[in-house]
Formats: structure tokens, sequence, C-alpha cells
């Protein structure tokens, strides 16, 4: 069997496929078997996987060859240990289920979330990402949004 669908799965993309029992049983088990580390980790590699596109890749150190070879290795470690180890039962009911891939994905969607969420918790994320309201044309909103 091949899991070359993993690295999509870890991106977190939103999929058509309900939330069945089996796959959030794989969502909690994948949850509740990572540490921060181990979701600082998938940021980082989400991070640089990111970086390769095109039109980010101008804001990408030259470092980041080594930093994506180091993070990929990373990852393939937790994922390996997440599907093989600590979520196998899981995994297997859920690739069973006839979803497969989609439902792999669902439930790495929620992992995902917790390592962005990880990373927004702190205060510098925090102060950066609201850099943007300075800019905000604040009449134009008070205009728009004024009630007639």
């Amino acid at each position: 069997m091949r899991y070359s669908f993993i690295a999509a799965v870890l991106i977190a993309v939103a999929v058509p496929v309900q939330a069945q029992p089996q796959v959030e049983a794989l969502r909690a088990c994948l949850a509740d078997s990572t540490s921060g580390k181990d979701r600082k980790d998938l940021a980082k590699w989400i991070f640089l996987a990111m970086a390769a596109h095109p039109d980010m890749k101008q804001h990408a150190s030259a470092s980041a060859a080594t930093a994506v070879d180091e993070s990929s290795r990373a990852i393939a470690t937790l994922v390996t240990r997440l599907l093989t180890d600590s979520c196998v039962s899981q995994t297997k009911v859920v690739m069973k289920s006839g979803q497969g891939a989609q439902a792999m994905q669902l439930a790495f969607q929620g992992l995902g979330q917790l390592a962005m969420q990880e990373l927004m918790t702190d205060k510098s994320v925090r102060d950066s990402m609201g850099l943007f309201e300075r800019y905000l044309d604040q009449q134009r909103f008070t205009k728009a949004l004024a009630e007639k």
C-alpha cells in the first residue's frame, strides 16, 4: 500500500467526508498521542512546505533546504509512530472503512489545527498577525458598516 497521501493529509485541507465515529476516534488518538513539541514540528513542516511555493520562496532563507530535510525526517518519524504504534487500531479501522485517504485527511486536519493553535497562543505570533490592523482604512469601515 502506498502512503504518498500522508503528505497531503498533513496539510489539513478540508475534504467532503463526514466525520464518522471511526474518523473521530483516529482524530482523538492523533491529538492525544502528540506533544506540544510534536505539534510545533508539524507546524514547522507545514511552514517550510508553504515556503516552497514560487510566490513564497523569496521570503525563505538559504538555510531552508537543510531545515526542510530535517523537518521532513521528523514528520516521517511522527507519522510512522502515530499510524503504526500509537493509533494503529484506529488507523486500521479507518483504512478498512472504504474512505481511506479522505478519512485520513480529515483525521489529520484536526492535528493540523492543533499545530496551528500551538503557535497562535504565542504573544509574538498574535502581535505579528495583528500588525495589519494599523493599515486598515477605518473611515471606509465606518462608512461601509454604518446603518442607514
